[in-house]
């Protein structure tokens, strides 16, 4: 589908109820593609419509990403805050066209994001609440610098979370997971860390964990 903003692909819901469906909106992760997290499709709860978004900048010799991340920099390595503020904004105007091509309810929105797609995904919910009901947050963590948090906490108060990451991650450590449930208490927003024994992945324990989650959020 290549009518909306971000190139995507869309699993109908197989067991419609009254009413207009939730939407899951997966986001993937760095060097990767929209049918990455798709692959979870088939496993999400029925009643979901589910839309696997194609980040914006294409990498050689293939794959996609959110914003470049500079692994030789003298300094070290480096995220494009710039490029990430102009994705989480993408982003956000993605959510507003794919609930209204398809017609969902724009009151229940799940953002599912592994590693950049996930650091995303707390970027758009934290800066645009009214249009996000629930995060998965997945080997990721928040970046403060692309998040305009709201002042009023009050805007917080619909948002559930279910944050996990890999004890043995080698790419973002978890280390830097662990500083999520403290960023989001201040905000008013409660959630606790989630961690299994793998690298940058999710584990089949996680996965089953978070379908758990979804169905009772």
């Amino acid at each position: 589908m290549n009518t909306l903003s971000l190139e995507h692909l869309i699993q109908r819901p197989k067991n419609a109820g009254s009413g207009k469906a939730p939407l899951i909106l997966l986001l993937h992760g760095y060097g990767s593609n929209e049918e990455d997290l798709f692959s979870f499709a088939p496993e999400l709860p029925d009643h979901y419509f589910v839309v696997s978004a194609k980040a914006p900048r294409p990498m050689q010799p293939s794959g996609n990403a959110w914003y470049t991340i500079h692994w030789d920099a003298t300094d070290g390595k480096w995220s494009d805050d710039e490029e990430a503020i102009e994705s989480r904004e993408l982003i956000s105007k993605f959510i507003d066209e794919v609930v209204t091509t398809y017609d969902l309810d724009p009151a229940n929105v799940t953002l599912l994001g592994f590693s950049q797609g996930c650091i995303l995904s707390y970027a758009v919910a934290l800066t645009y609440p009214e249009k996000v009901k629930n995060i998965i947050g997945l080997s990721g963590y928040v970046n403060p610098d692309i998040t305009v948090p709201k002042s009023n906490l009050d805007a917080y108060k619909h948002l559930s979370i279910f944050s996990s990451h890999g004890s043995v991650d080698q790419v973002i450590p978890v280390s830097a997971a662990r500083q999520i449930p403290a960023y989001l208490n201040n905000l008013g927003i409660s959630v606790k860390l989630n961690e299994y024994p793998v690298g940058h992945g999710v584990a089949p324990q996680n996965f089953y964990d978070l379908k758990d989650w979804l169905l009772n959020h």
